[in-house]
């Protein structure tokens, strides 16, 4: 076969601070800080810092292919330290602090961390767990020498800002082959062992780029992004990288994610777009509606990360004129598998048809291949009727697991699609419809029920602020479906309220069998509601009629 004749150059993750830096150089990058306020530079000022931070980080003798980890939240130095890392050829290896214990020992032990960079609120899970890490681990403070603190539980600990001092604001990054490990992000662990999705430059590069080409009006320059989905969880989505890439700013919340606290930051700094999980976005809503207004300048939302109820979806559009994209991914997709971007002649059809588009988890971002299998791994038709396991390959998704063999075998099919859980249905013009995760479809005499579906309907009653459905024994049906309620503030719904109001929009066959009202539903360490937690927390829960 005939080959180009092109120069082959890797795709580098530091190169994109460069074009930032030279091309965007007055961008802000804005911080809420624990310390001192409000933070703010530009790229090129942010580009001029990676690069003391890279000497400072080979001055402590990180090597390349080195993990460093962090455990912090959104600010400017956890965005230098993805840079810096990368930019010595070692890799960033980003810890979610919400893990349980034992994960956040295995995690750690797991990858081989060699240096542990802590923001100084997760000072207490550092002192907690420094003696179930392994021997060799380092530490550091990202704060400066004002507010290290001074604690004989932690005597050779190093400083962030001291690292930096003195040192040349120019580096020569270690040119490294573009499939080179650049980050690593473990997936929560919801059963076993968390597993360590590990990226390359090149598919961070790639899926950077992919993320710009969907259209998403909030990646242009002179925009303001808001992100919520933190630095910790799969890259944020990747907007440490497709941000700077397109001349946006970024704007990081620190550790306040409470609604007021994101509505005044977003007002204040003029932010026209926030990506977050549907939690985040129930205290946003909250918050509106208290001040019967979007913050000022905020254009778009968007959700991802679990399912948004379509009632969120007509809330920002019907009630407050913000544009909605709901997006799908997973950890081991860097993560973004689909956005609900329209076509011109889809923006042109009626709200109405618009929200039901959005109320889909989207189309295929670039370079996506994605396809749906019955039991025994036969291909389905993309009909919007089959509904099967749906399966993904691509440059920027997981052909393994970080050093997990069994995990790997498991994920990858023989023609190296990488199985997600899901079950879904995919239209004819490419939108994806998750019917629900594996394990928490409903299955009752024979027929599945949608856990998700049932969800969305009973989130649309006003008297509700959160709820789940989960799967109980029934002798006859083999399943049926509990739905757990949190209520609403200042609201009181009966069970029978609630039930009705299911039954008026889904089949006989599908409504609960009952309701359990709850003071709060468990979350995982993303985010989610953790329905492996409440199926245990409800282990010995009877259905109405059968308790003896």
């Amino acid at each position: 076969m005939l080959q180009g004749m092109m120069q082959d150059r890797p795709l580098s993750v530091p190169s994109i601070i460069d074009y930032a830096g030279e091309l965007y150089p007055d961008v802000e990058v804005v911080s809420a800080t624990l310390e001192d306020g409000i933070h703010r530079y530009g790229y090129g000022a942010a580009r001029r810092r990676i690069a003391q931070l890279a000497h400072g980080l080979r001055a402590l003798g990180v090597k390349p292919g080195d993990r460093v980890a962090t455990l912090a939240w959104n600010g400017y130095r956890h965005f230098e330290l993805y840079y810096a890392i990368a930019g010595i050829g070692a890799v960033c290896h980003t810890i979610n602090p919400r893990l349980f214990e034992g994960q956040l020992e295995y995690v750690v032990n797991h990858a081989k961390d060699t240096l542990l960079c802590f923001d100084l609120t997760f000072a207490p899970i550092v002192k907690k767990m420094q003696g179930q890490w392994h021997d060799g681990l380092r530490y550091v403070a990202m704060t400066d020498a004002e507010y290290m603190p001074n604690d004989e539980e932690l005597p050779e600990l190093l400083c962030y800002e001291s690292l930096l001092a003195g040192q040349p604001e120019h580096f020569e990054w270690v040119e490294v082959d573009e499939r080179a490990a650049a980050g690593l992000c473990y997936t929560s662990g919801t059963t076993g062992d968390p597993k360590g999705a590990l990226y390359s430059h090149r598919s961070m590069v790639l899926h950077a780029l992919c993320c710009i080409a969907t259209g998403i009006e909030s990646h242009r320059a002179g925009k303001r992004i808001l992100p919520v989905v933190p630095l910790f969880h799969v890259n944020a989505w990747g907007l440490p990288h497709s941000a700077p890439l397109a001349g946006t700013g970024l704007i990081f919340p620190g550790a306040k994610l409470d609604g007021a606290s994101l509505f005044d930051l977003m007002e204040a700094e003029a932010v026209n777009s926030a990506w977050g999980v549907p939690t985040v976005w129930l205290g946003l809503l909250d918050e509106m509606k208290k001040r019967e207004r979007l913050p000022k300048g905020l254009e778009m939302v968007l959700i991802g990360g679990s399912a948004a109820p379509q009632w969120m979806i007509e809330a920002f559009e019907r009630d407050y004129g913000a544009e909605v994209i709901h997006g799908w991914g997973m950890t081991e997709m860097s993560p973004v598998g689909t956005t609900s971007m329209l076509s011109p002649g889809m923006k042109a059809e009626s709200q109405d048809q618009r929200i039901a588009y959005k109320a889909t988890q989207g189309r295929r971002v670039f370079t996506v291949d994605m396809k749906i299998v019955d039991a025994e791994g036969k291909t389905l038709p993309q009909d919007g009727q089959a509904s099967g396991e749906l399966k993904v390959r691509g440059p920027f998704i997981a052909s393994g697991y970080f050093d997990d063999e069994a995990a790997t075998k498991a994920a990858i099919d023989a023609g190296g699609w990488f199985s997600t859980g899901d079950v879904a249905k995919i239209t004819p013009d490419g939108f994806l419809q998750l019917v629900d995760r594996t394990k928490d479809l409903v299955k009752s005499g024979g027929e599945w029920i949608s856990s998700i579906d049932l969800e969305n309907i009973a989130m649309a009653h006003p008297a509700i602020g959160n709820c789940a459905v989960i799967a109980v024994p029934h002798p006859k049906w083999d399943e049926r479906p509990l739905l757990c309620v949190v209520k609403a503030e200042a609201s009181d719904p009966s069970k029978e309220e609630i039930l009705a109001y299911v039954g008026e929009r889904v089949a006989k066959w599908q409504i609960p069998d009952d309701v359990v009202f709850l003071e709060s539903l468990p979350m995982t360490a993303t985010g989610k509601i953790s329905k492996r937690t409440l199926r245990q927390q409800l282990e010995g829960y009877r259905l109405p009629g059968m308790e003896g």
